[in-house]
């Protein structure tokens, strides 16, 4: 009989403690989050290596520890260059802030995109920035996208 009631205490508590949690995550609105800067950066022998300036501004009273940052960038459908960085610096609540990120050019992709730019009709490039945004503590794994056009 004691361990029924112990068994069926500790069920409660759990489910009390994961709908609190619950609670918490759905107050928070997500980040949102603007390519600010792209440039080349200077190689040594190497595949090229960009550096990708980003705005997260953060609507949020709570401070946004972000963990760590995984993307890539798509240009006519090809994922071009891709990334991942842990070195975030903590966002504030209701302020934003500038993230760097560093990436590089995935080579065979671009060599089937300039092979496929021959028979593209002229006109802009259409791109594709998909971002996957880790946090520490019980903000959600948000997941960004942000597409336009280059005009050429």
């Amino acid at each position: 009989m004691y361990k029924q009631l112990q068994t069926g205490l500790i069920c409660v508590i759990a489910l009390v403690l994961l709908s609190a949690c619950a609670t918490v995550t759905s107050q928070l609105d997500p980040p949102k989050i603007n390519i600010e800067d792209f440039r080349s950066l200077p190689t040594e022998g190497g595949a090229p290596r960009f550096e990708i300036t980003l705005r997260v501004i953060n609507p949020n009273a709570q401070a946004l520890d972000i963990v760590g940052i995984s993307y890539s960038i798509e240009l006519l459908g090809r994922e071009l260059i891709t990334g991942v960085s842990k070195n975030i610096p903590s966002i504030g609540g209701y302020s934003e802030g500038l993230v760097t990120l560093d990436a590089g050019l995935q080579l065979f992709e671009l060599l089937r995109l300039l092979a496929s730019v021959g028979s593209q009709e002229d006109g802009p490039l259409e791109y594709r920035f998909l971002a996957k945004i880790d946090f520490a503590g019980f903000v959600p794994t948000q997941r960004i996208e942000e597409s336009g056009k280059i005009a050429l």
